[in-house]
């Protein structure tokens, strides 16, 4: 079968909420890192096969087709298209799945991939049913299908975090230690200039403004983001965001006609389904699957980056796989770095990329919790 190659990744700063990118137009962010991505190859524009961009909620400026859009906006050739994916968080990786499987199919050669959301302007799920209460959207109601299998459980991000918590006896404590952990690893990341290679300066930011001096005191005078749920406070969530990212995905016939370098090889991709109840669990069975299929150990796997939606989501992941903290998320996660939803899974592979050329280590693994107990995997090998 034919391989797909990545040959550069890169993304905006991250702004938090009402920060410094939050008056930059959606598609003018999902500009800015393509312009940067054509800019800094050899391929001419005219040349790229397609845009895939991820992005959730495209309303407002977010809508119409934003990968196109955003393509046209940074002033790139008119003939090249674009198609907006929309998985929920991991819409942007799914865009990378999709570029890869182009690519494996011989059916496309240079493909831009990435993803991008601007959550000041456009608030989580705002989308669905205006006057809901900020998280706790139910496009469910009134479904007869949906009430006939799943009843009136309710489909809830911070009851599900919850949940796992209670489940695999994560106590808040515990989870307010690993936050902490996520802010002290992106802070030093910053401060020893781990993101620069990765990072195109927008709007006069170059680091990431995420990331927070804290401590657990602070952490545990926080209230609970609802009484029903305890151990979940803003502290050992993600933070809303802003940002985009973007991927070069090429064919081994467009390495030898543009005469790139290679940095890393798609080694396998899948994606799995779990409990929509559950809700964030499917990183679990998801990495298993590809385990399986890849034939890997998750000793074999140098790094990993999974989405710190909660904190709780990667600390079962990690009970569940047995894998090593020292080698999770090693530059802090969405909790520091922010979760711009449709921009997360690009930010991830690029920071996966970036992390193992520095630590001279082959095999990386990206996972996240998606939507509707959903979970995209990506294990690439670093060339």
């Amino acid at each position: 079968m034919p391989e797909a190659y990545i040959v550069d990744a890169l993304r905006s700063p991250t702004g938090k909420r009402k920060g410094s990118l939050s008056a930059i137009h959606a598609i003018d962010l999902g500009a800015h890192a393509l312009k940067a991505l054509v800019e800094r190859n050899s391929i001419p524009a005219d040349e790229y096969d397609d845009v895939i961009f991820g992005c959730v909620d495209t309303i407002g400026s977010q809508a119409g087709d934003i990968a196109r859009t955003s393509w046209l906006a940074a002033g790139l050739p008119l003939n090249v298209p674009g198609t907006t994916v929309d998985r929920q968080c991991g819409s942007s990786q799914q865009a990378l799945h999709f570029a890869a499987q182009a690519v494996m199919s011989g059916t496309q050669d240079v493909v831009a991939v990435g993803g991008v959301q601007t959550m000041t302007q456009i608030p989580i799920s705002s989308a669905m049913l205006a006057g809901q209460p900020l998280g706790f959207p139910d496009p469910f109601s009134g479904s007869q299908g949906w009430q006939a299998r799943f009843g009136n459980q309710p489909v809830n991000q911070f009851y599900a975090a919850q949940r796992i918590a209670d489940h695999w006896g994560i106590s808040r404590e515990a989870m307010e230690q690993f936050a902490l952990e996520s802010h002290e690893r992106a802070l030093r990341a910053i401060a020893s200039g781990l993101f620069e290679r990765e990072i195109a300066p927008l709007a006069g930011l170059s680091v990431d403004e995420t990331p927070r001096q804290t401590t657990l005191e602070k952490m545990a005078s926080l209230e609970p983001v609802d009484t029903q749920f305890p151990g979940i406070t803003a502290a050992v969530s993600s933070q809303t965001a802003d940002a985009s990212a973007a991927l070069l995905v090429v064919s081994e016939a467009a390495l030898k006609r543009y005469q790139l370098t290679p940095r890393a090889r798609i080694h396998h991709i899948s994606v799995r389904g779990d409990c929509p109840i559950w809700h964030l669990t499917a990183p679990i069975e998801a990495t298993r699957h590809a385990l399986k299929r890849t034939g890997l150990q998750m000793s074999d796997i140098d790094r990993v980056e999974i989405n710190e939606a909660f904190a709780s989501v990667v600390m079962a992941w990690q009970q569940e796989l047995d894998y090593d903290p020292a080698r999770t998320n090693v530059n802090g996660g969405a909790i520091a770095l922010g979760h711009p939803l449709g921009a997360t899974g690009a930010r991830l592979m690029t920071t996966l990329l970036h992390e193992l050329e520095r630590s001279g280590t082959r095999f990386g693994l990206q996972t996240m919790c998606e939507g509707g107990g959903q979970a995209n995997v990506t294990i690439i090998e670093r060339l």
